[in-house]
């Protein structure tokens, strides 16, 4: 039976060795796990080494060699989910189900595991169950749940409460979340026609399409923030027959949700986005690279695009026009945050580990399959189609000289408003503290854990390029929070348990330093440990991509604001302190030997 489910899956990609990724999600999703035998029946029949399957298999959190249970809970762990409460719903899930997280029930019913922000932290504690998203648990929800699970349930006949606002209430999503949008702007408001941008960019050049964007200075929305119109130029003069626009909707920095909501409810202005910058570059092929937290969403995506190819705006002869051809696509991925990081996403998308490439040559002029490509945020291909429906000079009105244009921003923590806001760029955190109502604020993230923790001094700062950029997560914590224990140890497990391992820096240096920043809150640290924290966070920027590079941040920026914090937990009148016990640590030998220690 099993080797029928495989060819089958085979045969739906055609036996191509780059779709290796929904190959083995959909074994994945069919089998719950991926058997040393069925690697073995997808290399033969993809033709590729066991090796080659195994490398992408052992990358990806989501994939797994042994069963995961009928019943796969996967439960969030970051930071805000911590603070709301999510140690009592895992104790809720462990003495429910009847085993501990990392494991599955005896009868292989029900599997609980633990998992990186899943893009839910506007109403945690979250879960995903079977590919359905959970929020708001309570101890008491949880016990529904399991117990749902042992009467053999369907998943969607779990929900106790009514579906999300807006297109989470589609028949073809049904979930409980909700978008919770407090505030919109230019790019979140509905007021472009489906294809009223199509009908417009047909009756202009590429070249001139690309001007607008150029001279909009808007700049990408994923974090990096470089020159949208200048990526596309660079693609469209690079030789290749075929090329490609990815749209980047990895969306896994913690804290980080903005995609998701404008997947929900604007997923057509973000595929008329892609089709633009199609028509730009002259590229016929779309990728929407969606983290797998959102698979559900699948089908509601899926029907959108189909329906735009029948309406003629997607497919052949868009428009009306002859020869333009533009076909998209969801590439899903499989739990990597590294992913996001525009050369590892390619990767990814070609079936490999997602570790990132040596640069250059850079993705437009050697992306996907060797072809010039491009790849944008789903902000960025949203804010482009409003550039081309009111122009650029309507866009460099907006935000600032360095930074037009506005932000998507996701709010989440010690606020009493957590979700979606537009602002311009230009605004001050103390600004956003107050649209939110953040109260006893300590401090704050701005950009994840690969941004920076700021204090109360630094909020008249403003979010922009030419101060503080972000890709869009802040998180709000009050004066109750432990910023060392609740908030930086978290976001430094998380880059240790997110690193691809490529690169030394980043494989060593992050558990290095973790285990100096756990010496100190133990309170055997001394001043030099301190320095060494600094010292060593230098040398991890010569990592290879963002992820590697930022690793340190956590520590380094939290050292810079709140020193004060570190030197109240170090030892007085010491200048060094290893933190080992020798009486302990031969106690077991001496236990076992029935001896004396004399040390």
């Amino acid at each position: 039976m099993m080797g029928a489910t495989v060819d089958t899956i085979l045969s739906k990609y055609r036996h191509d060795s780059t779709r290796l990724m929904d190959i083995l999600i959909d074994v994945q999703d069919e089998k719950s796990c991926i058997s040393d035998d069925t690697v073995k029946e997808i290399a033969k029949g993809l033709k590729i080494s066991m090796a080659d399957v195994e490398q992408t298999l052992s990358f990806y959190h989501f994939f797994s060699k042994t069963p995961t249970g009928k019943y796969t809970v996967y439960l969030n762990d970051s930071v805000v989910a911590f603070m709301m409460g999510r140690e009592k719903i895992a104790k809720a899930f462990e003495e429910a189900v009847g085993c501990k997280f990392g494991e599955v029930t005896a009868d292989g019913l029900i599997g609980l595991f633990n998992t990186s922000c899943i893009g839910m932290n506007d109403q945690e504690p979250a879960a995903i169950i079977n590919n359905r998203v959970f929020t708001r648990l309570t101890p008491f929800r949880v016990k529904e749940l399991v117990k749902d699970m042992k009467a053999g349930k369907d998943i969607d006949e779990m929900y106790s409460a009514k579906t999300g606002d807006g297109n989470n209430s589609h028949e073809l999503v049904h979930s409980v979340v909700n978008n919770h949008i407090r505030k919109e702007g230019p790019i979140l408001k509905t007021d472009v026609r489906q294809g009223e941008i199509i009908e417009k960019i047909t009756k202009m050049t590429p070249e001139e399409v690309i001007k607008e964007i150029k001279d909009s200075n808007i700049r990408g929305r994923g974090g990096a923030g470089f020159p949208t119109g200048l990526k596309w130029e660079f693609c469209r003069r690079a030789p290749g027959k075929q090329k490609y626009i990815f749209c980047n909707a990895d969306e896994g920095e913690p804290g980080t949700f903005k995609d998701r909501v404008i997947l929900t409810e604007k997923a057509k202005l973000l595929f008329e986005g892609m089709t633009m910058a199609g028509y730009a570059v002259g590229a016929t092929q779309g990728i929407l690279y969606l983290r797998y937290e959102y698979k559900y969403l699948q089908k509601y995506l899926e029907d959108v695009i189909e329906k735009a190819e029948k309406a003629g705006w997607l497919g052949k002869n868009i428009g009306g026009r002859k020869n333009f051809e533009f076909y998209i696509r969801i590439q899903f991925g499989a739990g990597a945050y590294v992913c996001g990081e525009e050369s590892a996403l390619i990767e990814s998308a070609e079936g490999k580990r997602g570790e990132p490439r040596d640069r250059p040559p850079f993705p437009v002029e050697k992306g996907y399959l060797e072809c010039p490509t491009v790849v944008n945020n789903v902000e960025t291909l949203c804010a482009a189609v409003k550039i081309m429906k009111y122009g650029s000079e309507w866009y460099k009105s907006l935000g600032t000289a360095e930074s037009t244009g506005t932000k998507v921003l996701s709010i989440s923590g010690d606020c009493f408003h957590p979700g979606v806001y537009e602002i311009e760029w230009g605004f001050t955190i103390n600004n956003i503290l107050d649209m939110v109502a953040g109260f006893n604020v300590q401090a704050v993230q701005v950009g994840g854990p690969s941004g920076a923790l700021i204090a109360p001094n630094e909020f008249d700062r403003i979010l922009g390029y030419e101060d503080l950029a972000t890709g869009g997560s802040l998180i709000i914590f009050n004066e109750s929070r432990n910023i060392l224990k609740d908030v930086v140890l978290n976001f430094t497990e998380f880059f240790i348990e997110e690193s691809c391992g490529s690169c030394s820096t980043c494989r060593i240096l992050p558990v290095v330093m973790k285990d100096k920043l756990v010496k100190i809150l133990n309170g055997l640290g001394v001043t030099r440990d301190i320095d060494d924290l600094l010292e060593w966070g230098k040398i991890l920027k010569a990592s290879r991509c963002g992820l590697g590079q930022t690793a340190a941040n956590p520590i380094t920026s939290s050292i810079n604001n709140f020193r004060h914090l570190y030197t109240s937990l170090l030892k007085t009148k010491k200048d060094y302190e290893t933190g080992f016990d020798l009486n302990l640590a031969v106690q077991e030998a001496c236990e076992a030997t029935n001896r004396i220690a004399n040390v």
